[in-house]
């Protein structure tokens, strides 16, 4: 599925280090591929309507939305601070 990336996505990204971008990019490939990959863990974010966390490594997440076709990227980040604002 193609992905879209909001501002908000992307100044997350831009402030992570390095190393854990590297690892978002390879997340967004997976995510792209195959929304359902099971490395990526994804689920739905509890208490939200159609808000979905990924898996980027043991710390970090990424959260998006399905909207028709398209997976919109909403946030990325440590665990805790994503998962409050999603």
């Amino acid at each position: 599925m193609p992905l879209e990336l909001t501002d908000r996505f992307v100044r997350a990204y831009e402030r992570l280090p390095k190393h854990i971008r590297t690892k978002v990019q390879k997340a967004l490939r997976l995510l792209e591929a195959d929304f359902r990959h099971p490395g990526l863990r994804a689920k739905r974010v509890q208490g939200t309507e159609g808000i979905y966390e990924a898996r980027v490594d043991q710390k970090y997440r990424l959260t998006y939305q399905r909207r028709g076709d398209w997976l919109v990227m909403r946030n990325v980040g440590p665990h805790d601070d994503v998962l409050d604002n999603p």
